[in-house]
């Protein structure tokens, strides 16, 4: 009995608490809002030609620059440790805003990604350099774009257009750097599960659940 108990205590109960912890969704019930109401694009070209939105859909958003090739091991950061586990869910969707020009470049990009993932909700946009400018400052973020329109962070807008983040306790974290893949594998990745969570309470609570999320 005490041999069985001892087992228990050194190998099961150890398990049992990591599942319990890797399953959590970061202490928060609900994901705070960074900036409410962000703007939706304009109606600007698409590399895949369709139309563009962020109205009801969860978006990861980012800022590619013009040397997007030259950053492209950020996107696949991004598409082994996030949009690999949740491209099939239909209400998401991975949004590059790129400067006009660059529609080449994120073609080689989505084909290099294409030859082993499911390209169909990765999206690229492309805008004037004014005009993502302009978009990137009613994002009211602190930190700002680097001189190529770019950065190396991304950015949770919900089904509402509102940025999502975390409100730290001297700061507030309101995107994930894709250079550090263990950013991604923990902060972001714990983050996007309060979100999906999020509305699969909601769905759950309207008795309207959808295979969507």
């Amino acid at each position: 009995m005490k041999k069985n108990i001892v087992l228990f205590v050194l190998f099961i109960l150890p398990i049992v608490a990591y599942l319990f912890f890797a399953s959590g969704v970061n202490g928060y019930t609900k994901l705070p809002i960074v900036t409410p109401n962000t703007a939706d694009f304009g109606a600007w070209k698409t590399l895949d030609s369709k139309p563009l939105t962020l109205n009801g859909k969860v978006t990861i958003l980012g800022f590619c620059g013009t040397e997007l090739l030259k950053n492209r091991g950020n996107l696949f950061n991004l598409n082994q440790k996030i949009y690999q586990r949740y491209h099939e869910f239909k209400d998401v969707q991975f949004v590059m805003l790129c400067p006009a020009g660059t529609e080449s470049d994120a073609k080689k990009v989505v084909d290099a990604l294409g030859a082993f993932t499911d390209v169909a909700q990765w999206r690229f946009v492309f805008a004037s350099p004014e005009e993502i400018s302009a978009y990137y400052t009613q994002l009211k973020l602190v930190e700002k774009l680097d001189d190529k329109l770019g950065t190396p962070k991304v950015y949770i807008i919900d089904k509402k257009r509102n940025l999502r983040g975390r409100k730290l306790v001297k700061d507030v974290m309101e995107g994930y750097n894709t250079f550090h893949p263990a950013e991604l594998s923990n902060e972001m990745l714990d983050d996007f599960k309060v979100i999906l969570y999020e509305y699969r309470a909601a769905l759950k609570k309207n008795n309207n659940a959808t295979r969507k999320i």
